[in-house]
């Protein structure tokens, strides 16, 4: 089998409106590591868009998941328990960073999370809007897409979308929006578009991800605590792709002590398996009436049993702590190429534990952003056989999303193979 030939069935029976990436199609996995249908090698550092924390295949994860195939696939929750469901969600209430009594309700897709995050605040408070921030990324259906703030390619050509959500400045030094911006933007909002006692939530990323890695200001994360406590807004951390090690903690907004009343979770919580869950308080996950919340493959048993084997991994491997080792690493070697003459120029070298990104710019030390740039390194770099994501509001910065698990030679591989993709032609 060939990819191009997989590329043109493809084409005939799948619509245009699911992106690729990378023209392949992978015939084994195992770590870090990628093969194709064609017997090409990949170092990936795009772990399946921050799904493989633990890396492709963990042999515990392989365990846990044949142990569960040997017992049942599937019952729906809500029509028969199991075990894997209640044990995960006690993992996840002793873990979160929530003050007191929490509780937890498991989903499969990081938007069906985030879109019942938001049933919850609602419910709880009986209000209805949502404030949200540009650049932010929630998901692609249709109040994920209303709270995300980028509008291409998620939301152009979809409206109306639904109402009540109302985006502030997210702040970036380099961009010149500065937290004192978004607060200024927020009580502008309270006077003139949404007063605050209909506001039900305020949700945010801990460091923005298809934003471009931005990480969110602990001085903000403590303002907008101290607006929703003194007027009774719910606050959700959308840890989707910060949760789970990839920042250096457990969850992102642990690096600033802020405690939120509810946090989203999906992508490596499963090791590849469909997952995502809502943490939060007691009270508020209470609010909802039996019903109103659940789906019929939510909280799969499989996917449970993976994730149970996640947690146990990233605890006994002390996978937070490597990301902040392999994360140490990388920004130096990238700070390292900043400095180069014959490379690309990049810079706005970010992000915490191994959730880095950087930017290709017009000029060496400036700040305006070379989308077209970073456009042709990731071509070249996955011509060379490394798998890498852009993000970003203008798709101006490449992110490294390497598994946790990377071995450090595999690591220096693909770094090598970065810095080719780098050069300047002719140099």
């Amino acid at each position: 089998m060939r990819n191009q030939e997989l590329i043109e069935r493809r084409q005939a029976c799948i619509p245009r409106g699911v992106g690729a990436a990378m023209g392949i199609f992978v015939d084994r996995a195992e770590n870090a590591e990628v093969w194709d249908v064609e017997g090409r090698r990949f170092i990936d550092f795009a772990s399946g868009i921050a799904v493989l924390n633990v890396g492709h295949r963990h042999p515990r994860v392989m365990e846990a998941v044949e142990r569960q195939l040997r017992s049942c696939t599937h019952t729906a929750f809500q029509v028969a328990g199991y075990e894997a469901y209640v044990a995960l969600a006690e993992r996840l209430n002793a873990l979160a960073p929530i003050e007191g009594a929490t509780k937890t309700i498991l989903f499969s897709t990081g938007a069906e999370a985030v879109e019942n995050a938001v049933k919850i605040a609602r419910a709880a408070t009986r209000r209805h809007a949502v404030i949200a921030f540009s650049g932010g990324f929630h998901g692609r259906s249709f109040m994920a897409m209303s709270l995300t703030g980028k509008t291409a390619p998620y939301k152009r050509g979809f409206g109306p979308l639904p109402g009540g959500v109302y985006h502030v400045p997210f702040p970036a030094a380099h961009k010149g929006v500065t937290v004192a911006d978004s607060l200024e933007a927020i009580d502008g909002l309270f006077k003139a578009d949404v007063a605050a006692e209909d506001v039900a939530a305020i949700i945010i990323e801990p460091v923005q991800g298809e934003g471009g890695f931005l990480p969110a200001p602990a001085e903000l994360l403590k303002a907008l605590r101290r607006l929703a406590d003194e007027h009774g807004i719910v606050l959700i951390a959308d840890e989707v792709q910060t949760g789970f090690g990839r920042t250096g903690r457990m969850f992102g907004i642990e690096h600033t002590g802020v405690k939120p009343d509810l946090v989203t979770v999906a992508k490596s919580l499963a090791g590849g398996f469909p997952l995502s869950g809502v943490i939060g308080r007691a009270a508020l996950m209470d609010a909802v009436e039996p019903g109103g919340l659940g789906g019929t493959y939510a909280g799969s048993p499989v996917a449970c049993a993976a994730a149970l084997a996640v947690l146990e991994i990233i605890r006994d491997e002390r996978l937070s702590e490597r990301a902040d080792v392999l994360g140490a690493r990388v920004t130096a070697r990238l700070q390292a190429l900043e400095q180069r003459e014959d490379l690309c120029p990049l810079g706005h070298v970010r992000g915490p534990g191994s959730m880095i990104a950087f930017d290709l710019l017009r000029q060496r030390g400036g700040d305006a952003p070379d989308p077209a740039a970073t456009r042709d390194v990731l071509q070249r770099a996955h011509a060379d056989g490394l798998m890498l994501l852009g993000c970003g509001s203008l798709g101006e910065s490449v992110r490294l999303l390497y598994p946790l698990t990377i071995p450090d030679a595999v690591l220096d591989e693909g770094l090598a193979l970065l810095e080719g993709a780098l050069r300047l032609p002719g140099r």
